[in-house]
C-alpha cells in the first residue's frame, strides 16, 4: 500500500483527485499501486502531518493562501527525503516550473486540469522511481557493511528513520537519563 498525501486549497479538486485514485488503477508495467490518500486544504495543517506520519508521495497544488507547493514541498523534504514529490497546477510559470526542479526536485509538473492517464501514469513512475531508489539504497548499504564502511546499527538507524522520522533521536539529559519532555 503505497500512501499519498493530497495538499490544495480548493475541495472540488481534492475531491476530484480522491474519486480518481479511489477508481482508477494507478499501474506501471505489471506492477500495480494500492494508494491509501489522506488529502488536506491546508498546507501548515499538511506538514504537521507529514511531519509525523511517513508518506510515499505528496502531490501538491502551486498557488495556494498559506504557502506555495514549492515551500511546502521543500519542507517536506526535510522531514521526508525518500517520498516522491509531484506539483499540480492551473498556472504554467516557467520560473515556477524552474524553482520546483532545482529547490525542490520534483518528479513532475502536472498542468490543470489534468488528463487522467497522464496523472495515474506520473503517480504510477513517481512510486516506482521511488521504490527502486530505496531498493538501490539497500543493496548499497550492504555492499558498504561487506566492505567494512558501515556498520549493521547504522544501516538499521537509517532504515528506521525512513520509516518513522525522527525515531532515532533522543534527548539526552544530563544525569544520562531521556527526557520525554525537554520543556520540563
Amino acid at each position: 500500500m503505497s500512501r499519498v498525501m493530497l495538499v490544495d486549497d480548493e475541495e472540488g479538486i481534492l475531491k476530484a483527485l480522491k474519486r480518481l485514485l479511489r477508481v482508477a488503477p494507478c499501474t506501471l508495467g505489471n506492477k500495480s499501486f494500492s494508494l491509501e490518500i489522506e488529502s488536506f486544504s491546508s498546507p501548515v495543517q499538511a506538514l504537521e502531518r507529514a511531519r509525523h506520519e511517513p508518506f510515499d508521495l505528496f502531490i501538491s497544488d502551486f498557488r495556494m493562501p498559506e504557502m506555495d507547493g514549492i515551500e511546502f514541498l521543500k519542507a517536506v523534504k526535510e522531514v521526508q527525503p525518500d517520498a516522491a514529490r509531484l506539483i499540480l497546477s492551473g498556472y504554467a510559470d516557467l520560473n515556477a516550473l524552474v524553482r520546483a526542479v532545482n529547490e525542490v526536485g520534483i518528479d513532475r509538473f502536472i498542468g490543470k486540469p489534468w488528463n487522467d492517464y497522464e496523472l495515474l501514469s506520473a503517480i504510477a513512475q513517481s512510486l516506482a522511481h521511488r521504490d527502486l531508489m530505496l531498493e538501490n539504497r539497500q543493496l548499497a548499504n550492504l555492499v558498504r557493511m561487506e566492505m567494512g564502511e558501515k556498520t549493521p546499527e547504522a544501516i538499521e538507524a537509517e532504515r528506521l528513520e525512513a520509516m518513522e522520522p525522527g525515531i532515532t533521536q533522543v534527548n539526552w539529559g544530563p544525569d544520562g537519563s531521556v527526557l520525554l519532555d525537554p520543556d520540563r
